[in-house]
């Protein structure tokens, strides 16, 4: 049951981290010249709805790879 909670943790974690960092890349990128004019709002939303779906799949493909790796030694046993 330990275990279950400490996935849990890193998961909640590894998503955080990697939407902050995904915020952060996008910041880089000038999405105001593809955005109407005074349309403020619905461009900061997609700038949050970007970072959260860049850094959700980042943070699956990670989750994946780690839960993999743990797994691999169990097809030598």
């Amino acid at each position: 049951m330990v275990d279950f909670g400490q996935i849990a943790l890193v998961s909640i974690l590894s998503h955080l981290v990697f939407i902050a960092i995904s915020w952060w890349a996008l910041q880089a990128i000038r999405l105001e010249k593809l955005i109407k004019a005074n349309h403020v709002f619905q461009a900061r939303l997609l700038y949050i709805l970007l970072a959260i779906f860049l850094g959700s799949t980042v943070s699956n493909f990670f989750l994946d790879y780690l839960q993999w790796s743990r797994q691999l030694p169990m097809m030598f046993q």
